[in-house]
């Protein structure tokens, strides 16, 4: 792609709000006056947002307000003007009923802040599951140069002399406290021991999934997405965030010139590379649609066919977490080792091609970042399952499931509520066998309500305390990125709006064939179409406020929960505000 000519001072977009000798402008010099800014300070200099997803309740960025000084250190340094803007954090662990009801909403927010504002660039700060597609999302549309600083995975964690990983390892030990296995004692050891420093979780869960992505899609300075949040490298990162973003303010380095077909492609081979989260699927095509590439759950099953796991970190891997793989190469290994996968031409940040970042990198721990010739799973991450359940598709992480239950047939046991099914599995006297599949209906994007991650259901006690740990479970909901098991997720179209999983009844026989991707409830369909016919519609969830906007204008799991009006093609963009 042919670069576009430098920028100059006068043709800066903050220029506009600043330069001119008008009234409006005099109002927008004296009132930077008034901030303790002198006008030879912002007027000519690229103006740099610094947008800032901290919060006192988001753990995974509770190092962001000394980031957002180092990335300001950098912005001065390369002799822009940086603003720092607060924005929306939808932290993962206290946001109810879920943080992807959010999602959207930070959209809009980074949107409309960069639109609305003087504005040259963009440093977008976060890390925790959902901002990190929430900001890119509203990032690409609003156009302007950007760049991605992420949070950072935590430290391992530790207990008793083992290394534990956030999420993964709290489903593990919770089974083992409610088979009577772990005493008081120890379940609180293992809640101060699992998650403790700044960052996100150390497994490859959905935040270093979408950062990895992120990274792969060229948004990020190379390899940035794997560094501890508590190293220093870190700090040097966000700093450099801050001085090259002011240079791709004057190369005029847009995103629209970074995130194409080929760049998409590429960080959808890197997400099954590396064990992705099965949240990738809804965020992913919910990013590429927002740059208008066309990404389908087929084209990310494609790849998932033929492309190897070779990170071995938790829950896909077996033993190393984040702090492992980053010291062991991190991502810029592991992309060397499939470049002849990926679109090496694709342009980046950095102002240069994929290829040219990869050059040089090395694997300094091949059971970390393995080699093509010894994958964790002979396939990615990812399947992408179709059927009479889910005609539009649902998805299974199967390196991270039981092989046992790759092809399964068993009785459906069907709940059609969160609380309903937590209180059936706690109960000793369910009758339930391990051939039995669990089913969680209405819990998808508008039936949760805002697609919760509820997916996991937990094993009936009465199976934990017989030793079982895994059995087949489906639902219309999503998992946790840290989860693992035979979870079939994100059956689409939901229950709620009456897709066929809310047609499923107690004791209809369920096949998964994973091989053959297939996932069929085996009822005749003219008893379907009986109970369709039969089937009431539930009453709304919401009526009024930002739940209504929601449940009126989401779209379904298959294309990326975005909300209709937001998607690329459906009408003409409102471009920058007049200035007066």
């Amino acid at each position: 792609m042919t670069p576009r000519p430098r920028k100059t001072p006068e043709t800066l977009r903050s220029s506009r709000w600043f330069a001119p000798d008008d009234l409006r402008s005099f109002g927008h010099r004296s009132r930077m006056m008034q901030l303790g800014y002198a006008p030879e300070e912002f007027i000519g200099r690229p103006v740099i947002g610094i947008l800032n997803t901290w919060s006192e309740l988001n753990s995974c960025h509770s190092h962001f307000r000394e980031r957002a000084k180092d990335a300001r250190r950098g912005v001065l340094m390369a002799g822009g003007f940086p603003v720092e803007m607060p924005s929306l954090s939808v932290d993962e662990s206290f946001t109810k009923p879920t943080s992807m009801l959010y999602r959207n909403m930070l959209a809009m927010e980074t949107e409309e802040m960069i639109r609305s504002h003087p504005l040259d660039g963009v440093v977008l700060m976060g890390g925790c599951d959902k901002t990190t597609p929430g900001l890119v999302m509203g990032a690409l549309t609003a156009g302007v140069p950007m760049i991605y600083l992420p949070a950072g995975p935590m430290l391992r964690g530790n207990y008793a002399g083992q290394h534990l990983g956030s999420g993964s390892d709290a489903w593990k030990y919770w089974d083992e406290r409610r088979a009577g296995n772990i005493s008081d004692a120890e379940w609180t050891g293992v809640q101060g021991g699992i998650a403790r420093s700044p960052g996100v979780c150390m497994t490859m869960g959905t935040a270093s999934t979408m950062t990895a992505i992120t990274d792969a899609m060229g948004l990020t300075l190379p390899g940035a997405s794997s560094i501890p949040a508590v190293d220093s490298g870190h700090q040097r990162m966000a700093a450099e965030c801050g001085r090259r973003i002011v240079e791709m303010v004057w190369e005029d380095l847009t995103p629209d010139q970074i995130v194409t077909t080929a760049s998409v492609r590429n960080a959808a081979i890197v997400a099954m590379a590396t064990g992705c989260s099965t949240n990738a699927v809804v965020h992913l095509i919910a990013m590429a649609r927002r740059a208008g590439v066309d990404l389908t759950l087929d084209d990310l099953d494609e790849l998932g066919r033929v492309t190897p796991l070779i990170a071995n970190v938790r829950p896909s891997g077996k033993d190393y977490l984040m702090e492992d793989f980053h010291y062991a190469g991190g991502l810029r290994a592991l992309m060397a080792q499939i470049r002849d996968r990926l679109a090496l031409d694709a342009m980046t940040v950095t102002g240069k091609s994929m290829g040219e970042n990869l050059e040089g990198a090395k694997v300094y721990n091949d059971d970390v970042i393995r080699p093509l010739s010894n994958p964790v799973y002979h396939e990615g991450s990812l399947a992408v399952l179709r059927g009479n359940l889910c005609p539009s598709g649902a998805v299974i992480k199967p390196a991270a499931c039981d092989p046992r239950f790759h092809v399964h047939e068993g009785p459906a046991l069907v709940f059609d509520s969160y609380p309903e099914m937590k209180k059936a599995v706690d109960d000793e006297t369910l009758d339930v066998t391990p051939d039995h599949v669990l089913v969680l209906r209405n819990a998808g994007p508008l039936g949760g309500p805002g697609f919760p991650e509820w997916g996991m259901l937990p094993i009936p006690k009465a199976l934990i305390k017989q030793g079982h740990r895994d059995m087949l479970r489906i639902s219309d909901a999503r998992m946790s990125g840290t989860s693992y098991g035979a979870c079939v997720l994100h059956a689409a179209p939901e229950a709620y709006v009456g897709g066929p999983l809310a047609l499923l009844r107690n004791g209809d026989t369920v096949r998964l064939d994973l091989p053959a991707r297939r996932l069929d409830m085996l009822v005749d369909d003219a008893e379907l179409e009986r109970r369709r016919a039969e089937w009431v519609a539930p009453e709304p969830r919401f009526e009024r406020g930002w739940g209504w906007m929601f449940s009126k204008h989401v779209t379904q799991a298959d294309k990326g929960c975005d909300f209709d009006f937001l998607e690329r093609g459906f009408g003409r963009a409102a471009g920058e505000p007049d200035i007066y």
